[in-house]
């Protein structure tokens, strides 16, 4: 097993109105003289918007706003901004964030060229219905039984007077672009699945369409160990190594208890990263402390953001969706053991 250090809670609410239930599930990025953090924080009734603090070390806040920096203000986005990731693509921040309108939780995108004033580029993942993307993606041959038990909502059409989507979240860029095209994950229930690019205006219905017609060729990672045999989910964004893309998922199983949520590592290929070439077959950390186990959502280690300084990986991830915890692990030792553990 890999030794993995448990850093402590590193952010949790403060008695502000916008984040008075709860601070967890941050996007991560080191720029400048600073790691800035873009943390979910949940208002009452679970409204979701974007806090904003400035780490000076990886464990020490420097700055914190009192206010959110990003919020809901269209109606893709009314019940909630949650759950960001981001990256830097040449001199353009990219921060995908799920959108929540109160029935339909899917992928959206808002860029920044300084990371105060941000432009929402709306929802970017497929807007459709259970029906239309069963017939499309089941095109070559028929889906694995958990596409129908997560994303058919129990056959509801209709809720609050909105149509029922099928539910598309956990958008996680690629910090650079591959063979001059941007490359991201994004997870329909229960696999993670991959998307490629040359501009993010090509992601039209009609891209969309065609893509389901070739669904299964792009299942990047699906269940296969017993700690994420429920579901996937893609959490930090992808980290560069020689080995390859180290991708830090969050893998999910059933208890009598309810789901628990792990921290997973995978590594895919850095030229066609739609190959999977390792992954540990065990968790890399999972929920063990009071505080990952007892929350708003007990059992819970989320990872969503995460750095390297000189051989030590930091990431950091939301616990029992309450609060943010870090994690620290060598980055030789992690590359090492992966590839132990080839495909």
């Amino acid at each position: 097993m890999i030794q993995v250090k448990k850093e402590g809670i590193v952010l949790e609410k403060l008695p502000l109105g916008f984040e008075w239930e709860g601070v967890l599930n941050p996007a991560v990025i080191h720029y400048g003289d600073f790691i800035h953090v873009f943390y979910r924080a949940v208002a009452k009734g679970n409204y979701s918007s974007i806090g904003y603090a400035k780490f000076k070390t990886p464990l020490q806040v420097a700055e914190r706003m009192d206010m959110p920096i990003i919020f809901p203000q269209f109606d893709y986005e009314e019940h909630g901004v949650e759950d960001g990731r981001i990256v830097r693509i040449n001199d353009l921040f990219y921060l995908s964030y799920c959108a929540f309108d109160g029935v339909n939780a899917l992928g959206a995108l808002a860029t920044s060229s300084d990371l105060i004033n941000w432009e929402k580029h709306g929802i970017i993942v497929p807007q459709m219905m259970f029906d239309e993307f069963k017939r499309l993606a089941e095109t070559k041959g028929k889906l694995n039984e958990k596409y129908l038990r997560y994303n058919e909502h129990d056959r509801v059409r209709e809720r609050k007077g909105k149509k029922v989507l099928v539910w598309d979240k956990n958008v996680v860029f690629f910090p650079r672009k591959i063979n001059g095209k941007l490359h991201f994950l994004h997870r329909i229930k229960p696999d993670i699945q991959i998307v490629c690019v040359n501009e993010i205006s090509e992601l039209t219905t009609d891209f969309w369409q065609n893509y389901l017609l070739k669904f299964k060729d792009y299942i990047v990672l699906a269940p296969k160990y017993e700690h994420e045999i429920s579901y996937l989910g893609a959490g930090c964004p992808p980290i560069e190594t020689k080995e390859g893309w180290l991708i830090i998922y969050h893998g999910v199983h059933d208890t009598v208890k309810g789901y628990v949520y792990c921290a997973c590592v995978a590594l895919l290929d850095l030229e066609n990263p739609q190959k999977e070439i390792a992954r540990l077959p065990y968790p890399l950390f999972k929920p063990e402390l009071d505080w990952e186990i007892k929350g708003e959502v007990n059992n819970v280690c989320f990872p969503s953001g995460a750095i390297v300084q000189d051989d030590t990986l930091y990431i950091y991830y939301g616990a029992a969706d309450t609060r943010i915890g870090c994690a620290s692990v060598s980055l030789s030792e992690l590359l090492s053991k992966l590839m132990l553990n080839l495909k």
